[in-house]
């Protein structure tokens, strides 16, 4: 299981402390994605070396290789990755989205036709708990129901109300020890959200994450819907958004009360020749950083920018489709969401948030108010 309690607030941004059986998590806190149990390109002591305190994998995945019993065979995500930080597990909700043609939802939960092979088979409440527990992951997360932006209010409902029911299972069904997060859904509908958020919170679940983000929606209407519904969420428990975001989208969202993070966009992006800096983003790929002498950031501790490394050399290694060139903006992007975080709990600890945030944001071009673009 795990405890959470807030040591300082400033507006309502918080830092807080998740305290697991593998750790603490200092918050707001960034969780690196690890879809097939590896952050793609970093072994553990790289992953950890950017300043992670947790990472996400990916139940689905796992599920269908290598299977959820070779790894308990492992000793779990942690024996099996070798890697020593708290581990969440997502549940396969997100994928019974993003793989829809592949799926048929019914009460009983979803009928995948796997993306590897083909072969049917159905991920229930029941059975998503099954394989969290044999991947041994610190936190769970329930099934959920995510539905596409811009789905009809019905659709919607019927999501919120058949996540609730999901949930209600998932706590039955769950590992003893292992903590579980609810899902609440909603889309952009702010009244359904609060309702649901309200719903979940009468259930002895460990943290409640905020799923159904970035799924289409506009950017503005995911921090309106966002700024209305988080403070309101159980503050005595650690807030979670889904798959969120850049850096500006976490920002914002600490500055509502948001605890912890993960998305993809670090290491995808990374992989397509872009890094994040302080004052946006560095696309290493365009030709004019050819000759550029310059590292990816000053006072940068990661392993490019400590050894040097230049943009040019970064440039020549992505052109030529080296893995390394992957590899080390990888590196970067994660430490660079790492100090991110890191800054921001620090900046809640001296009571200065707002101001932080407004810095920041006129760092990355953006006015306080003004939404990023893409």
């Amino acid at each position: 299981m795990i405890r959470f309690h807030v040591e300082a607030t400033s507006g309502a941004a918080r830092a807080g402390v998740i305290d697991t059986e593998h750790g603490s998590v200092p918050t707001p806190a960034f969780m690196p994605v690890g879809t097939q149990a590896t952050v793609k390109g970093l072994d553990a002591e790289e992953v950890e070396r950017t300043g992670a305190k947790m990472l996400i994998m990916n139940t689905y995945h796992l599920l269908l290789r290598p299977g959820a019993e070779v790894v308990a065979e492992h000793g779990g995500l942690h024996g099996f990755s070798r890697i020593r930080l708290p581990i969440a597990t997502d549940s396969g909700g997100f994928q019974a989205f993003s793989l829809s043609p592949r799926v048929r939802v019914g009460e009983d939960g979803f009928e995948f036709s796997s993306h590897l092979d083909g072969t049917r088979f159905l991920l229930s409440p029941e059975e998503a708990m099954r394989v969290q527990g044999l991947l041994g992951s610190d936190i769970a997360m329930q099934l959920d129901v995510c539905p596409p932006a811009g789905a009809p209010r019905a659709a919607v409902l019927s999501a919120v109300e058949r996540t609730t029911r999901w949930a209600e299972r998932c706590l039955a069904a769950r590992r003893p020890g292992q903590a579980l997060f609810g899902i609440v859904q909603g889309g952009t509908d702010v009244e359904l959200r609060c309702q649901h958020a309200e719903g979940l919170a009468r259930l002895p679940l460990d943290g409640l994450a905020l799923g159904g983000f970035s799924v289409g929606e506009p950017n503005a209407d995911m921090h309106r819907t966002l700024s209305a519904v988080v403070p309101g969420v159980d503050p005595a428990r650690p807030r979670y958004v889904m798959g969120v975001g850049s850096p500006a989208d976490l920002v914002r969202a600490i500055g509502v009360g948001v605890d912890l993070f993960d998305c993809v966009l670090p290491t995808r992006n990374a992989r397509n020749g872009m890094a994040f800096v302080a004052s946006g983003r560095v696309v290493v790929k365009n030709s004019q950083h050819k000759s550029s002498k310059e590292p990816l950031e000053d006072g940068c501790p990661c392993t490019a920018c400590r050894n040097g490394y230049s943009r040019a050399y970064l440039r020549h290694l992505y052109v030529c489709h080296e893995m390394l060139a992957g590899k080390l903006i990888t590196e970067h992007n994660l430490t660079f969401y790492g100090r991110l975080v890191s800054d921001a709990r620090r900046a809640v600890l001296r009571g200065e948030y707002s101001a932080w945030a407004e810095a920041r944001l006129a760092a990355f071009g953006l006015a306080s108010d003004e939404e990023p673009a893409g």
